[in-house]
């Protein structure tokens, strides 16, 4: 009986609940054309992010903007943007941040009476002077598009999950036996770095352990090995035995560290 007089409470609020609430209206038949503005529009700005048109931000930006970071927190108000960008990202002629959507990530959400949601995940290309552009970093996005008047902009940014990353991310990995692999096992003493320990683990990869920094190796050929959170390889120097004297890091292709094995 308690169960019976308790299922029916249960029922009762929930009926209450909706009538409070109102009939769930229909999906606007507009949704169509406003996903597709609010994706126009987000292309251009990007764009101008891209090419630091800081000033052109203000037709895609609402007065009371506040923007989400989960490493700088929240910046309130279009002009605290504006100046965070133009000292910021482009605050500097010989460097550049260029941001590019994950096409296939991107999502639109309608928000009735209101405008939009877009939300996805993004990808930070860095390109400094005389240096080849480098991909950086990933991260999530979620932009909530006002809709005053017909016109649609931005009201709240958030960008989240910030992660690094590079190219190496995308390498394919080559299969290695476990007595190739386990033989680079052992410690290793590098000038700048320190004590630096490489072990063969249970994943079938090797680790690379110096101080507090921890990574995974993968193998893309016998000897070189690359981290896929940096653009940064490892090649293990064999010697007459075919065991690893030594290795040697390089970073976008630049020597910047060689370790000896200890003895």
């Amino acid at each position: 009986m308690k169960t019976i007089v308790r299922n029916q409470i249960s029922l009762f609020s929930l009926l209450i609940l909706f009538s409070i609430a109102g009939p769930i209206p229909a999906q606007s038949t507009n949704s169509t054309a406003t996903e597709s503005k609010v994706k126009a529009l987000d292309a251009e700005f990007w764009n101008a992010y891209n090419q630091c048109t800081v000033e052109d931000f203000r037709k895609y930006l609402t007065n009371d903007l506040e923007f989400y970071h989960d490493k700088g927190g929240l910046t309130t108000g279009l002009e605290k943007m504006l100046t965070l960008v133009k000292t910021g990202i482009c605050g500097k002629p010989d460097t550049r941040l260029r941001r590019e959507a994950i096409e296939e990530t991107v999502q639109f959400f309608p928000l009735n009476n209101y405008g939009g949601i877009l939300t996805g995940e993004h990808l930070f290309y860095l390109s400094e002077k005389g240096q080849p552009e480098r991909l950086i970093e990933k991260a999530k996005f979620t932009h909530v598009w006002q809709e005053t008047n017909g016109q649609l902009k931005m009201a709240r940014v958030l960008s989240y999950d910030h992660q690094p990353i590079s190219e190496n991310s995308f390498k394919e990995q080559m299969v290695l036996s476990p007595e190739n692999l386990s033989r680079f096992a052992g410690t290793y003493q590098a000038p700048q770095t320190g004590e630096v320990i490489v072990t063969y683990g249970s994943d079938q990869l090797l680790e690379m352990k110096a101080g507090p920094m921890q990574s995974k190796l993968y193998p893309e050929t016998e000897t070189l090995f690359f981290m896929k959170e940096a653009p940064i390889t490892i090649e293990f120097v064999l010697d007459k035995e075919k065991q690893p004297s030594k290795f040697i890091v390089r970073e976008n292709g630049k020597i910047v560290e060689e370790a000896q094995k200890a003895q």
